[in-house]
């Protein structure tokens, strides 16, 4: 299982709930934890990092791979 952690630029719950139905589309995403105070998105599953940057860089927010 991959841990990918993304800082993503969220200003409020819109673009959180943004974040959280591309990722949810996802294949192989196991869970998923979306903090706006911590401007962070959590990925847990057989995902690709560079896959899960992608999806959420196309809701337009600016985000960039931690870890």
């Amino acid at each position: 299982m991959t841990e990918v952690t993304l800082k993503v630029d969220m200003m409020c719950q819109g673009c959180v709930a943004a974040v959280k139905r591309v990722i949810g589309k996802m294949e192989g995403v196991e869970s998923f934890d979306v903090s706006l105070e911590e401007q962070k998105v959590v990925v847990k599953g057989n995902v690709n990092p560079q896959d899960v940057l992608e999806k959420i860089s196309k809701t337009g927010k600016k985000t960039e791979l931690v870890a």
